[in-house]
């Protein structure tokens, strides 16, 4: 065992991802189980899917990676509702099992593992076709490497998260938020980069400035939400005359480029 947690605290430290944490944990437990194969689900409750995402596969039975099945048909599931995570007589415990019967699974152990929202993420499972026992202390270290696996996802999904505010942030402060086109700061960038590949191609660059004579008057006239309309349909008419390579910009009031 001491073996064991040695090898665990090298594979946390060393892990940068879901799979590089999860594959030696896998082939761990498949040595603590004694079990033919060891293996991670994730569990899609909207489409009604499972599949394995990693497995360890040592003797007979052969659990592949990318396999998919019905949740509601998974012995997975049957354990969780049944309360009942480790068997080693599968067929007298779960004898209407399809998936059990298919591959001959007498020995299985399973643990849900959740996101940090207590959200069902999958399973992490061990399954073997001989009848065989499995210790408290398996049992132990099974639970113990999914709480690692649901810390490992918690950190992918929070950097997951910072990744795309960081996106969003970058959209709103290079976007013009009424009219969606790229907004002064974004124009000046844009300008350079055209400017600068203009130079190494030499070719010229087109420049053209638009200011809306009036515009003032409809908005005292007929509201500001009648020119935020009209800015609207004017983006919505330059945007469409662009070709490919083009670039538009709202860079005042009524003023683009």
């Amino acid at each position: 065992m001491d073996a064991v947690i040695a090898q665990i605290s090298d594979s946390v430290t060393r892990a940068r991802s879901l799979e590089e944490l999860t594959r030696p944990l896998l082939q761990m437990l498949q040595t603590v189980t004694g079990l033919d194969s060891t293996y991670l689900t994730t569990v899609d409750l909207r489409t009604g899917l499972q599949q394995v995402v990693f497995a360890h596969n040592s003797r007979q039975l052969q659990v592949p990676e990318g396999a998919r099945g019905p949740w509601d048909e998974a012995l997975c599931k049957r354990a969780i509702e049944d309360n009942r995570f480790f068997s080693d007589d599968v067929p007298t415990h779960f004898p209407d099992n399809r998936v059990a019967r298919e591959l001959g699974v007498q020995t299985y152990i399973s643990t849900p593992v959740h996101t940090e929202a207590g959200e069902l993420y999958g399973t992490l499972c061990g399954a073997s076709t001989a009848r065989h026992p499995v210790s408290p202390e398996a049992g132990q270290v099974l639970r113990l490497f999914a709480g690692l696996i649901e810390q490992q996802i918690a950190r992918e999904q929070l950097v997951s998260q910072l990744q795309q505010a960081n996106a969003e942030l970058l959209t709103q402060a290079m976007t013009d938020p009424l009219t969606g086109l790229l907004n002064r700061r974004a124009l000046v960038q844009e300008l350079d980069r055209q400017l600068a590949a203009a130079r190494r191609a030499g070719h010229w660059l087109l420049v053209a400035t638009l200011d809306l004579d009036g515009f003032k008057a409809i908005n005292d006239e007929h509201g500001h939400e009648a020119g935020d309309a009209l800015l609207r349909g004017v983006a919505l008419a330059l945007r469409t005359a662009l070709r490919g390579g083009d670039v538009l910009a709202r860079v005042g009031g009524d003023e683009f480029v």
